[in-house]
Protein backbone atom coordinates (compact mmCIF):
# COMPACT_ATOMS: atom_id res chain seq x y z
CA UNK A 1 0.00 0.00 0.00
CA UNK A 2 1.80 3.30 -1.50
CA UNK A 3 1.53 6.33 0.78
CA UNK A 4 3.06 9.45 -1.26
CA UNK A 5 5.40 11.64 0.86
CA UNK A 6 5.24 15.48 -0.55
CA UNK A 7 7.47 17.96 0.97
CA UNK A 8 11.08 19.34 1.40
CA UNK A 9 13.16 22.33 0.54
CA UNK A 10 14.87 22.48 3.67
CA UNK A 11 15.17 19.64 6.81
CA UNK A 12 11.85 21.25 8.42
CA UNK A 13 9.64 20.16 5.65
CA UNK A 14 11.84 16.46 4.96
CA UNK A 15 12.40 15.58 8.28
CA UNK A 16 8.83 15.29 9.43
CA UNK A 17 7.79 13.62 6.50
CA UNK A 18 10.42 10.67 7.14
CA UNK A 19 8.84 10.65 10.90
CA UNK A 20 5.65 9.67 9.87
CA UNK A 21 7.01 7.52 7.19
CA UNK A 22 8.85 5.28 9.74
CA UNK A 23 5.77 5.31 12.33
CA UNK A 24 3.40 4.41 9.66
CA UNK A 25 6.24 0.88 8.72
CA UNK A 26 6.23 0.64 12.54
CA UNK A 27 2.65 0.26 12.75
CA UNK A 28 1.59 -1.33 9.15
CA UNK A 29 4.69 -3.00 7.76
CA UNK A 30 3.01 -3.28 4.54
CA UNK A 31 2.98 0.60 4.51
CA UNK A 32 5.02 1.44 1.28
CA UNK A 33 6.31 4.93 1.65
CA UNK A 34 7.29 6.98 -1.74
CA UNK A 35 8.70 10.64 -1.76
CA UNK A 36 8.60 13.41 -3.87
CA UNK A 37 11.16 16.43 -3.29
CA UNK A 38 12.52 18.76 -5.49
CA UNK A 39 16.13 18.80 -7.27
CA UNK A 40 17.17 22.07 -5.43
CA UNK A 41 16.28 21.09 -2.11
CA UNK A 42 17.88 19.24 0.84
CA UNK A 43 16.24 15.86 -0.19
CA UNK A 44 18.63 15.43 -2.72
CA UNK A 45 21.32 15.20 -0.26
CA UNK A 46 19.16 13.13 2.35
CA UNK A 47 16.81 10.86 0.91
CA UNK A 48 19.55 9.40 -0.81
CA UNK A 49 20.75 7.80 2.42
CA UNK A 50 17.40 6.59 3.43
CA UNK A 51 15.21 3.38 3.06
CA UNK A 52 12.39 5.06 1.36
CA UNK A 53 11.71 5.42 -2.57
CA UNK A 54 11.99 8.36 -3.82
CA UNK A 55 11.92 11.07 -7.13
CA UNK A 56 13.34 14.44 -7.39
CA UNK A 57 11.37 16.87 -9.52
CA UNK A 58 12.60 20.31 -11.46
CA UNK A 59 10.69 22.36 -9.01
CA UNK A 60 10.77 26.27 -7.80
CA UNK A 61 9.17 28.10 -5.59
CA UNK A 62 7.40 31.03 -6.63
CA UNK A 63 9.96 33.98 -6.72
CA UNK A 64 8.27 37.25 -5.58
CA UNK A 65 11.55 39.81 -5.83
CA UNK A 66 12.12 38.29 -8.91
CA UNK A 67 8.61 37.33 -11.07
CA UNK A 68 10.21 36.77 -14.51
CA UNK A 69 12.63 33.64 -12.87
CA UNK A 70 8.65 32.51 -12.26
CA UNK A 71 9.02 31.03 -16.15
CA UNK A 72 11.48 28.14 -14.11
CA UNK A 73 8.07 27.73 -11.89
CA UNK A 74 5.95 27.15 -14.58
CA UNK A 75 7.92 24.64 -16.79
CA UNK A 76 9.27 22.66 -13.72
CA UNK A 77 5.55 22.62 -12.77
CA UNK A 78 4.32 21.34 -16.31
CA UNK A 79 6.98 18.68 -15.98
CA UNK A 80 6.53 17.47 -12.73
CA UNK A 81 3.03 17.18 -12.96
CA UNK A 82 3.48 14.32 -15.66
CA UNK A 83 5.83 12.46 -13.99
CA UNK A 84 3.84 12.34 -10.81
CA UNK A 85 0.80 11.19 -12.85
CA UNK A 86 2.75 8.24 -14.54
CA UNK A 87 4.12 7.64 -10.70
CA UNK A 88 0.25 7.40 -9.80
CA UNK A 89 -0.63 5.63 -12.61
CA UNK A 90 1.66 2.76 -12.08
CA UNK A 91 0.92 2.81 -8.19
CA UNK A 92 -2.37 5.28 -7.41
CA UNK A 93 -1.08 6.24 -3.37
CA UNK A 94 -3.49 5.23 -0.88
CA UNK A 95 -3.08 9.10 0.24
CA UNK A 96 -0.98 12.23 0.22
CA UNK A 97 0.62 13.46 3.61
CA UNK A 98 2.04 17.14 2.45
CA UNK A 99 5.09 18.37 5.18
CA UNK A 100 5.21 21.42 4.03
CA UNK A 101 7.37 23.97 0.99
CA UNK A 102 7.35 24.36 -2.27
CA UNK A 103 7.98 20.58 -2.99
CA UNK A 104 4.75 19.49 -1.42
CA UNK A 105 2.02 22.05 -3.63
CA UNK A 106 2.17 20.18 -6.72
CA UNK A 107 1.76 16.74 -5.42
CA UNK A 108 -1.00 18.00 -3.06
CA UNK A 109 -2.68 19.70 -6.27
CA UNK A 110 -2.52 16.83 -7.93
CA UNK A 111 -4.56 14.56 -5.45
CA UNK A 112 -7.13 17.23 -4.87
CA UNK A 113 -7.84 17.02 -8.61
CA UNK A 114 -7.89 13.41 -8.40
CA UNK A 115 -9.37 12.71 -5.40
CA UNK A 116 -6.91 11.13 -3.45
CA UNK A 117 -7.32 11.56 0.24
CA UNK A 118 -5.17 14.56 1.83
CA UNK A 119 -2.94 14.65 4.83
CA UNK A 120 -1.15 17.51 6.11
CA UNK A 121 1.43 18.15 8.69
CA UNK A 122 2.31 21.67 9.49
CA UNK A 123 5.26 22.53 11.75
CA UNK A 124 4.96 25.94 12.78
CA UNK A 125 2.50 28.18 14.49
CA UNK A 126 2.20 30.71 11.43
CA UNK A 127 1.62 28.11 8.51
CA UNK A 128 3.17 28.08 5.08
CA UNK A 129 1.31 29.12 1.92
CA UNK A 130 1.17 25.56 0.72
CA UNK A 131 -0.86 24.17 4.25
CA UNK A 132 -3.17 27.78 4.16
CA UNK A 133 -4.20 26.66 0.69
CA UNK A 134 -4.57 23.32 1.01
CA UNK A 135 -6.48 23.49 4.23
CA UNK A 136 -9.84 23.11 2.63
CA UNK A 137 -8.98 20.11 0.85
CA UNK A 138 -7.76 17.71 3.23
CA UNK A 139 -9.12 14.98 4.86
CA UNK A 140 -6.59 15.62 8.29
CA UNK A 141 -4.57 18.49 9.47
CA UNK A 142 -1.51 17.89 12.04
CA UNK A 143 -0.74 20.74 13.63
CA UNK A 144 3.03 21.39 15.57
CA UNK A 145 1.44 24.51 17.35
CA UNK A 146 -2.21 24.57 18.00
CA UNK A 147 -1.90 28.52 16.97
CA UNK A 148 -1.84 27.24 13.47
CA UNK A 149 -5.27 26.68 13.81
CA UNK A 150 -6.58 30.04 13.33
CA UNK A 151 -4.98 30.64 10.49
CA UNK A 152 -6.86 27.59 7.99
CA UNK A 153 -10.07 27.54 6.36
CA UNK A 154 -10.88 23.55 6.30
CA UNK A 155 -14.18 22.32 5.23
CA UNK A 156 -16.52 20.60 7.26
CA UNK A 157 -15.40 17.14 6.63
CA UNK A 158 -11.69 18.16 7.31
CA UNK A 159 -9.91 17.29 11.02
CA UNK A 160 -7.87 18.88 12.49
CA UNK A 161 -5.36 17.18 15.46
CA UNK A 162 -3.04 19.08 17.80
CA UNK A 163 -0.63 15.83 17.61
CA UNK A 164 2.59 18.29 17.69
CA UNK A 165 6.01 18.15 15.57
CA UNK A 166 7.33 14.42 14.90
CA UNK A 167 10.08 14.40 16.18
CA UNK A 168 12.83 11.52 17.35
CA UNK A 169 11.39 11.38 21.38
CA UNK A 170 13.99 11.26 23.66
CA UNK A 171 15.01 7.48 24.70
CA UNK A 172 12.95 5.39 27.36
CA UNK A 173 14.58 5.20 29.74
CA UNK A 174 15.83 8.55 29.57
CA UNK A 175 20.19 9.00 29.88
CA UNK A 176 21.49 9.22 33.71
CA UNK A 177 21.43 12.57 34.36
CA UNK A 178 24.82 12.95 36.51
CA UNK A 179 26.79 10.16 34.33
CA UNK A 180 25.67 12.77 30.87
CA UNK A 181 27.14 15.78 32.63
CA UNK A 182 30.25 13.93 34.09
CA UNK A 183 30.81 13.03 30.32
CA UNK A 184 30.48 16.21 29.16
CA UNK A 185 33.32 17.45 32.08
CA UNK A 186 30.72 19.23 33.97
CA UNK A 187 30.36 18.36 37.84
CA UNK A 188 27.63 15.71 38.47
CA UNK A 189 25.41 18.02 40.71
CA UNK A 190 25.02 21.69 40.93
CA UNK A 191 25.08 24.28 38.67
CA UNK A 192 22.95 24.36 35.20
CA UNK A 193 24.04 23.16 31.50
CA UNK A 194 24.03 25.99 29.15
CA UNK A 195 22.83 24.55 25.28
CA UNK A 196 23.33 27.14 22.53
CA UNK A 197 21.86 25.41 19.66
CA UNK A 198 22.55 27.49 15.99
CA UNK A 199 20.93 25.90 13.30
CA UNK A 200 17.96 27.90 10.91
CA UNK A 201 21.22 28.51 8.22
CA UNK A 202 23.74 29.11 10.72
CA UNK A 203 23.58 31.46 13.77
CA UNK A 204 26.54 33.88 13.46
CA UNK A 205 24.59 36.72 15.41
CA UNK A 206 24.08 34.39 18.20
CA UNK A 207 27.72 32.95 17.96
CA UNK A 208 29.24 36.11 17.89
CA UNK A 209 27.00 37.52 20.79
CA UNK A 210 27.90 34.75 23.45
CA UNK A 211 31.84 35.09 22.37
CA UNK A 212 31.57 39.07 23.63
CA UNK A 213 29.47 37.87 26.63
CA UNK A 214 31.87 34.77 27.23
CA UNK A 215 34.86 37.44 27.28
CA UNK A 216 33.59 40.26 29.31
CA UNK A 217 31.27 38.53 32.15
CA UNK A 218 32.20 36.29 35.35
CA UNK A 219 29.09 34.23 35.13
CA UNK A 220 30.07 32.60 32.09
CA UNK A 221 31.30 29.76 33.94
CA UNK A 222 28.03 29.57 36.03
CA UNK A 223 26.13 29.06 32.87
CA UNK A 224 28.32 26.19 31.43
CA UNK A 225 26.14 24.11 33.90
CA UNK A 226 22.99 25.12 33.19
CA UNK A 227 19.92 23.45 31.72
CA UNK A 228 18.21 25.65 29.63
CA UNK A 229 18.79 26.59 25.76
CA UNK A 230 19.65 29.27 23.72
CA UNK A 231 18.33 28.43 19.84
CA UNK A 232 16.71 29.60 16.84
CA UNK A 233 12.86 29.40 16.14
CA UNK A 234 12.59 26.53 14.04
CA UNK A 235 9.76 24.42 15.02
CA UNK A 236 11.59 21.16 15.08
CA UNK A 237 14.07 22.52 17.06
CA UNK A 238 12.12 24.06 19.77
CA UNK A 239 9.94 20.45 19.49
CA UNK A 240 12.91 18.61 20.84
CA UNK A 241 14.11 20.99 23.59
CA UNK A 242 10.49 21.08 24.89
CA UNK A 243 10.25 17.23 24.63
CA UNK A 244 13.44 17.39 27.07
CA UNK A 245 11.67 19.66 29.25
CA UNK A 246 14.60 22.46 28.32
CA UNK A 247 13.00 26.11 28.35
CA UNK A 248 14.87 27.75 25.14
CA UNK A 249 15.48 31.31 24.82
CA UNK A 250 14.71 31.81 21.12
CA UNK A 251 16.25 34.39 18.97
CA UNK A 252 14.48 33.53 15.50
CA UNK A 253 16.27 33.85 12.24
CA UNK A 254 14.62 37.54 10.70
CA UNK A 255 15.21 35.95 7.50
CA UNK A 256 12.72 33.54 7.84
CA UNK A 257 10.08 32.32 5.31
CA UNK A 258 6.60 34.91 6.70
CA UNK A 259 8.54 35.56 9.55
CA UNK A 260 7.63 32.20 11.17
CA UNK A 261 10.43 31.53 13.62
CA UNK A 262 9.19 34.66 15.23
CA UNK A 263 5.58 33.32 15.57
CA UNK A 264 7.01 30.18 16.42
CA UNK A 265 8.67 32.02 19.29
CA UNK A 266 5.84 34.09 20.38
CA UNK A 267 3.46 31.13 20.91
CA UNK A 268 6.11 29.53 23.31
CA UNK A 269 6.85 32.48 25.20
CA UNK A 270 2.84 33.35 25.62
CA UNK A 271 2.51 29.56 26.97
CA UNK A 272 5.97 30.29 29.75
CA UNK A 273 7.86 27.80 27.92
CA UNK A 274 10.54 29.95 26.43
CA UNK A 275 11.80 33.98 25.90
CA UNK A 276 11.87 35.82 23.08
CA UNK A 277 14.39 37.92 22.02
CA UNK A 278 14.63 39.43 18.85
CA UNK A 279 17.49 39.73 17.05
CA UNK A 280 17.72 43.05 16.28
CA UNK A 281 18.03 42.83 20.48
CA UNK A 282 20.41 40.40 20.63
CA UNK A 283 23.30 42.29 22.72
CA UNK A 284 25.78 40.83 25.58
CA UNK A 285 23.48 42.70 27.72
CA UNK A 286 20.49 41.42 26.89
CA UNK A 287 21.71 38.21 26.79
CA UNK A 288 23.04 38.27 30.05
CA UNK A 289 19.69 40.03 31.91
CA UNK A 290 17.92 36.70 30.14
CA UNK A 291 20.23 34.39 31.24
CA UNK A 292 20.95 35.46 34.99
CA UNK A 293 17.41 34.81 36.69
CA UNK A 294 17.57 31.01 35.28
CA UNK A 295 20.91 30.68 36.63
CA UNK A 296 19.80 32.37 40.17
CA UNK A 297 16.31 31.50 40.15
CA UNK A 298 15.63 28.12 40.50
CA UNK A 299 11.80 28.49 40.52
CA UNK A 300 11.47 30.83 37.50
CA UNK A 301 13.70 27.61 35.39
CA UNK A 302 11.57 25.02 37.01
CA UNK A 303 8.56 27.01 36.25
CA UNK A 304 9.48 27.07 32.49
CA UNK A 305 10.44 23.64 32.52
CA UNK A 306 7.38 22.46 33.63
CA UNK A 307 5.62 24.60 30.45
CA UNK A 308 8.11 23.56 28.05
CA UNK A 309 7.19 20.14 28.84
CA UNK A 310 3.48 20.88 28.69
CA UNK A 311 3.57 21.65 25.03
CA UNK A 312 5.94 18.44 24.11
CA UNK A 313 4.39 16.08 21.87
CA UNK A 314 7.45 12.94 21.94
CA UNK A 315 5.12 10.68 20.25
CA UNK A 316 3.66 12.82 17.80
CA UNK A 317 4.70 10.84 14.83
CA UNK A 318 3.16 7.79 16.06
CA UNK A 319 -0.03 9.67 16.73
CA UNK A 320 -0.31 11.26 13.08
CA UNK A 321 0.86 7.58 11.65
CA UNK A 322 -2.04 6.32 13.66
CA UNK A 323 -4.47 9.13 12.32
CA UNK A 324 -3.76 8.54 8.65
CA UNK A 325 -4.38 4.57 9.45
CA UNK A 326 -7.46 5.09 10.38
CA UNK A 327 -8.23 7.87 7.49
CA UNK A 328 -7.65 5.11 4.51
CA UNK A 329 -9.42 2.12 6.46
CA UNK A 330 -6.27 0.37 7.47
CA UNK A 331 -6.44 -2.12 10.33
CA UNK A 332 -3.78 -1.34 12.28
CA UNK A 333 -0.54 -3.23 12.81
CA UNK A 334 1.31 -2.87 15.75
CA UNK A 335 5.46 -2.89 16.10
CA UNK A 336 7.11 -4.65 18.73
CA UNK A 337 7.38 -2.00 21.31
CA UNK A 338 3.39 -1.48 20.95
Amino acid sequence: MRILFAGGGTGGHLYPGLAIARALRRLDPNVDPFFVGALRGIERQVLPTTEFKFELLDLHPLYRSKPWLNVKTVGGAVGAWRRISGDVRAARPACVVGTGGYASGLALGYAAVHGIPIAIQEQNSYPGLTTRFFSRYARQIHNGFPEASRYLSPSKGTQIFDTGNPIEPPPTPRPDREAARLEWGFPAEGGRVMLIYGGSQGAKAINDTVAKWLSSNPIANAYAASDFALTRGGAMATAELCAWGIPPIVVPLPTAAADHQTANAKALAAAGAAEFIPQSELTPERLDASVRPLVTEPRLLAERSEEARKRARPDAAMDIARHILSMIDVKEIRGPSQ
